[in-house]
């Protein structure tokens, strides 16, 4: 069952930003991860905006990939850079509809 991790990001300092965005992709990779977004284009059609930068979307193979991706100790001092220098929401959900009306998706 796929996993998503949608990371919600609000930049306070952006120091970190080059060298994760430089190497956090290729240690998602190594997990079966990859982007489908990191995009700072955001439009908000219904709703409050909330206070982000960025928002990223990263496709894992199953939630124990996506873990694994967050518990690697090499992702360690890129996650401790962005923390430091952000206020971010990490989100994981899967490929499932809670309602189970759409045939395509898990029930």
């Amino acid at each position: 069952m796929a996993a998503f991790l949608i990371a919600d990001v609000l930049i306070k300092d952006d120091q970190w930003v080059p060298e994760y965005a430089k190497h956090v992709h290729l240690i998602a990779a190594k997990h079966g991860g990859k982007y489908l977004s990191r995009s700072a284009n955001i439009d908000v059609l219904e709703g409050k905006p909330l206070e982000n930068t960025l928002i990223a979307l990263i496709q894992f193979p199953n939630k124990e990939s996506a873990l694994a991706f967050a518990n690697d100790p090499e992702y360690a001092p890129y996650s401790q850079a962005r923390q430091d220098g952000t206020e971010s929401r990490f989100q994981l959900i899967d490929d499932t509809d809670v309602a189970g009306t759409i045939p395509y998706l898990s029930k």
